[in-house]
């Protein structure tokens, strides 16, 4: 026992030690209907928030605390590998500090497409036994089945679940076209109707986000710089 504390409360393994017994008390709140399981999502993907975030790392059509679940889990596994295969046995001393650091980075660079790859895997069980869930369908890709009515309105099927109807609400010049594919963009609850965009919009403006945002990081670094030197 005494060994299994050193390891849970060495670093970097201790902030996973953490982070898994504050995800443990959100799940038992959850299950005691005290916390609800859609509570980092919004109804749109628009602004930098953890859900759009996650959607953009892949991780769409699963509630984001469940994502981020099997993101620390998977990243804990890496962790705790590498403590006990490397780190316990080298005399680091302070540099057990940096040197964990790059193992955290490490451990969640290595988790990150795994994880993505498993919640992609499980996202048809959130679809069939947790309908209720319907903004964590955000970032979807759908396949529209029918032109927009007079009220705008079309149905759309997601592409990875065709047993899945969702029902689409467009606007005036940018209406659902039947055998269309779109990317869910915002869930209004008002309707239980999703506003979407063509697909190859979807991307050409996630890309356009991430270049401001590099210009904006790379321009803040810039002002730091200036001032530094100043």
């Amino acid at each position: 026992m005494e060994t299994v504390r050193q390891i849970a409360l060495s670093f970097p393994v201790a902030v996973f030690s953490v982070l898994l017994a504050l995800a443990g008390v959100y799940w038992l709140l959850v299950a005691l209907r005290l916390a609800r399981v859609e509570c980092f999502e919004h109804d749109s993907l628009k602004g930098d928030h953890l859900a759009s975030t996650l959607v953009a790392l892949g991780f769409a059509g699963v509630p984001a605390s469940f994502a981020l679940t099997v993101l620390l889990v998977l990243a804990a596994a890496i962790t705790l590998g590498v403590e006990l295969a490397v780190l316990r046995w080298l005399p680091l001393g302070l540099f057990r500090i940096p040197v964990g650091v790059a193992v955290l980075w490490g451990a969640f660079a290595l988790a990150s497409p795994l994880a993505a790859a498993l919640c992609h895997a499980l996202h048809r069980w959130f679809h069939r036994h947790a309908p209720q869930h319907r903004r964590c369908l955000l970032g979807e890709k759908v396949e529209v089945k029918a032109q927009a009515d007079d009220d705008a309105a079309a149905t759309a099927v997601l592409v990875d679940d065709p047993q899945r109807q969702l029902r689409l609400h467009g606007k005036s010049g940018d209406l659902p076209q039947a055998g269309e594919r779109r990317v869910l963009v915002k869930y209004l609850a008002g309707e239980d109707a999703y506003r979407s965009v063509p697909e190859s919009e979807y991307r050409e403006a996630r890309a356009h986000l991430s270049r401001l945002r590099l210009r904006r990081r790379n321009g803040s670094e810039g002002q730091d710089g200036a001032a530094t030197s100043s």
